[in-house]
C-alpha cells in the first residue's frame, strides 16, 4: 500500500499506520414500488347480443364486451385535432378502451357502438350529462341534465316476425315486404363504417352545394337487395321511386328491428312548460363535462 502512496504522491500524514479501517456500512435498498398500474374493467351489454356479426367477428355470439375505464391517455385521443377533423376520435377511443384488440370500431353495429360510448362516458366522468337544449315549444335555449344510467338496450323486436311481413334471411339480414308494391326489400343493420360513409357523402354534397338527400341516402345505406336484385343502380332507382307509404313502413320496421340503446328522456321546458321525449345528443362535448 505504501508503494502505491509514493507512486501517487499522496501525503503520508493522511494515512497513519495505526489508523483503524472505517466501518462497513450496509447498503439498504429502497423498497420496490410496483408501477404496473392497470385500469379496472367493466362489461357492456350489447344490444345485438352478438347475433348479427359474421362467424369470423370477435363479437359473434357475444352478449357483452369488456372495456377498461377511461384514462388520461384516452383524453389525449379526444383532444387530437387530426382525429377530430377526420371524425375518427370516437373510433380511436372505442378501440383504446376495448380489451379485445381484435375488435375494430368500424365493424361494430351502431347500437353496440353507442352502448360502448355511453358506458365509457359513465366510467370516465359519471352518469350526469348536462348540455344545452333548444325547446321546440318556445325556442329558448337552456341547460338540461341527462341521466345516462337510464339508458337501456333495445333488442330485436321479434313480434315483427309474427305476421309474415318481415322474415329473417338466416345470414344476419331481414326481408321486409312492402305493403303497396308487394316488393321484398332485404335490409342490413348499419355499422360504424356505414355511418362514416353516409356522413362523408353528406359532407361531399354540402361542399359541392348539391341538394341534400339525407333521407334517400340513408335508405340506400341499409338496403341490400330488392326482390333479390343487388345491383347498385337498380337499388338507387327503387329508392327514388318507392311510394311514400312504402318508405315510411320500411323506415319504421327497420327502426323497430334494429338493436339499439334507448337514449330518450323526458324534457320539460323551464320557460313554457313544453314537454317532449328528448334523445341524448352524442355531440362533441359528450366527453367534456363542465367541471
Amino acid at each position: 500500500m505504501s508503494r502505491n502512496r509514493d507512486r501517487m504522491g499522496l501525503d503520508e500524514s493522511l494515512f497513519p499506520e495505526d489508523a483503524e479501517a472505517p466501518p462497513v456500512v450496509a447498503q439498504v435498498r429502497p423498497p420496490q414500488v410496483d408501477m404496473s398500474w392497470s385500469a379496472p374493467t367493466d362489461f357492456v351489454e350489447l344490444p345485438s347480443k352478438g347475433a348479427f356479426y359474421p362467424p369470423e367477428h370477435p363479437l359473434h355470439g357475444a352478449e357483452s364486451a369488456e372495456i377498461r375505464y377511461m384514462t388520461a391517455r384516452d383524453e389525449d385521443i379526444l383532444t387530437n385535432r387530426s382525429l377530430l377533423k377526420q371524425g375518427l376520435a370516437f373510433d380511436r377511443l372505442i378501440e383504446s378502451v376495448l380489451v379485445d384488440k381484435r375488435i375494430k370500431a368500424a365493424s361494430l353495429l351502431l347500437g353496440d357502438r353507442n352502448a360502448i360510448l355511453i358506458n365509457t362516458r359513465i366510467t370516465g366522468y359519471g352518469s350526469e350529462y348536462t348540455t344545452d337544449i333548444t325547446c321546440a315549444g318556445c325556442g329558448t335555449q337552456q341547460e338540461f341534465e341527462f341521466d345516462l344510467d337510464l339508458a337501456h338496450s333495445q333488442h330485436l323486436d321479434e313480434s315483427l316476425l309474427e305476421d309474415g311481413s318481415v322474415r329473417a334471411s338466416g345470414s344476419g339480414t331481414f326481408i321486409i315486404t312492402m305493403p303497396s308494391s308487394d316488393t321484398e326489400v332485404e335490409v342490413k343493420f348499419l355499422t360504424g363504417a356505414d355511418e362514416s360513409k353516409l356522413s362523408k357523402e353528406t359532407e361531399r354534397k354540402r361542399k359541392r352545394k348539391l341538394d341534400s338527400a339525407v333521407f334517400t341516402d340513408q335508405l340506400r345505406s341499409f338496403i341490400v337487395s330488392v326482390d333479390g336484385n343487388e345491383d347498385t343502380i337498380a337499388l338507387q332507382q327503387f329508392v327514388y321511386n318507392m311510394t311514400s307509404r312504402d318508405a315510411r313502413v320500411l323506415r319504421l320496421k327497420y327502426t323497430s328491428l334494429m338493436p339499439s340503446i334507448d337514449l330518450t328522456q323526458e324534457f320539460s321546458c323551464l320557460n313554457c312548460g313544453h314537454t317532449a321525449d328528448m334523445e341524448v345528443p352524442l355531440g362533441s362535448n359528450f366527453f367534456w363535462p363542465d367541471w
